[in-house]
């Protein structure tokens, strides 16, 4: 029998709030159920609050705010902050590439075949390494097609390497 991802997903996200010492409230779990089930969207604050609310009627923004910060705080999720846009989480704590639509702001991970080891970058250069994140931005496939109209002036907008 195949495991059921979405479970092993909820559990791992249940054990590991145990094992910082938080406890599992009714809010916290329908904010955990909205995190499993729509990840990978990578939502932001308001769409978590609002689907979490169909399961925890009693659930506030204040309180959705709080838990993501904390599950940010205790590694639980990461918190994709940007200039200009809403804030996003990320469940996917794996090394990974974050594919980000400058017209619709959809977020899509992306596996790299080959990774960087952070502990040889540590060695090599004497950094040390608190964090780590990269994106690409441009145009998602359902947005590419209509490359013109895809930023407000019709130009591509710059980005740092």
């Amino acid at each position: 029998m195949v495991p059921n991802l979405r479970t092993m997903e909820k559990e791992t996200i249940i054990q590991r709030l145990k094992e910082k010492g938080l406890s599992i409230t009714s809010p916290r779990l329908a904010i955990i159920d909205v995190l499993v089930e729509q990840g990978h969207l990578h939502p932001g604050a308001s769409f978590i609050y609002r689907e979490a609310r169909k399961k925890h009627r009693s659930l506030s923004l204040s309180t959705t705010y709080a838990t993501i910060n904390e599950f940010n705080r205790h590694g639980i999720i990461k918190a994709l902050e940007f200039d200009g846009r809403e804030n996003r989480c990320e469940v996917n704590l794996d090394d990974h590439i974050n594919l980000i639509c400058d017209r619709c702001g959809k977020i899509i991970d992306y596996q790299p075949l080959v990774s960087v080891d952070r502990t040889d970058v540590a060695k090599a250069t004497g950094f040390i390494i608190t964090g780590n994140r990269t994106e690409y931005y441009g145009y998602c496939q359902d947005c590419g097609n209509d490359r013109d109209s895809a930023s407000p002036s019709g130009k591509r907008r710059n980005r740092h390497s």
